[in-house]
């Protein structure tokens, strides 16, 4: 695996292997890399010619600098993971070479994708997402990229803007890696205390009990019982729970059978935000 930190080399080197016919996969990440990301990966590269991993905090999509500050950095142990697996190129930039001199994000109108749930909480969070997707693809230049759907809206936001900017790249969605006891495999799970992992898979049972229910209660009335659920939890605080529109991301109260939604969640274990989705069909 060919290990770069400057866009210039690794622009360089992607240059020397490209034709006409050469795919490149592309895979962003932030590191702390787990089964998720690897899937991401091995999809990468049975589906391109050439597999790129970016490892890259991001400081521009974090509004809470004690969670930048904290954010898992595992960046030994990432190469061993995407080694394991045969990762061509791995670049891992530092923020100067990134943002130079201007740590600040672009803004983005993403047609309002961008002020549900996540846009709700997190203030400025998509402008970060956008100006780092952006930028890593103009250096890229992939043909394909993955990212994972446990982070469903940002997912729907990156397609919007691969088309709201005309790049030309494909946007691929893959499942969501979960532990055994159902918690979606997430870089942040490292940070979790003992008792806070274990009450974990919580979130994880909700839903599934919420996807049950689905067409028996209404959108409201499930979003009252998923409330409820939570505040008898001793240590878990929900944030939210809303039921979506796949492609508007609008939360619903009446549901048209011709329609796809997801169930989205946010949850606080103590000091670390876990999120995590699910797709609804009526019976």
């Amino acid at each position: 695996m060919k290990i770069f930190e400057k866009k210039a080399d690794l622009k360089k080197y992607l240059a020397s292997l490209k034709n006409e016919d050469t795919k490149i996969g592309f895979v962003p990440t932030m590191g702390a890399l787990h089964e998720g990301h690897l899937s991401l990966v091995k999809r990468a590269k049975k589906k391109n010619d050439v597999t790129v991993v970016s490892i890259f905090v991001n400081p521009t999509q974090f509004d809470n600098k004690e969670d930048l500050k904290k954010y898992p950095k595992t960046l030994e142990n990432d190469i061993k993971l995407l080694e394991s697996v045969n990762c061509d190129v791995l670049f891992t930039p530092s923020v100067e070479e990134i943002y130079a001199e201007n740590v600040t994000a672009e803004k983005y109108n993403f047609d309002g994708l961008e002020h549900q749930m996540e846009g709700k909480f997190r203030d400025g969070h998509f402008d970060g997402v956008g100006t780092i997707v952006k930028t890593l693809f103009e250096i890229v230049e992939p043909t394909t990229a993955y990212f994972g759907k446990k982070d469903f809206q940002q997912l729907q936001i990156i397609k919007k803007l691969v088309e709201k900017y005309n790049i030309p790249v494909k946007i691929k969605g893959r499942p969501i890696f979960r532990e055994k006891d159902g918690l979606a495999m997430s870089s942040r799970n490292t940070r979790l205390t003992k008792e806070h992992r274990e009450a974990a898979p919580f979130i994880y049972k909700t839903l599934k009990k919420a996807k049950k229910k689905f067409g028996t209660k209404n959108a409201n009335e499930l979003t009252k019982w998923v409330n409820k659920q939570f505040k008898k939890h001793p240590l878990l605080e929900l944030e939210y729970f809303t039921i979506a529109d796949e492609s508007t991301l609008q939360t619903v109260t009446n549901i048209d059978p011709t329609k796809k939604y997801r169930a989205f969640i946010a949850v606080f274990a103590g000091e670390i935000r876990l999120i995590d989705n699910m797709r609804l069909k009526l019976k």
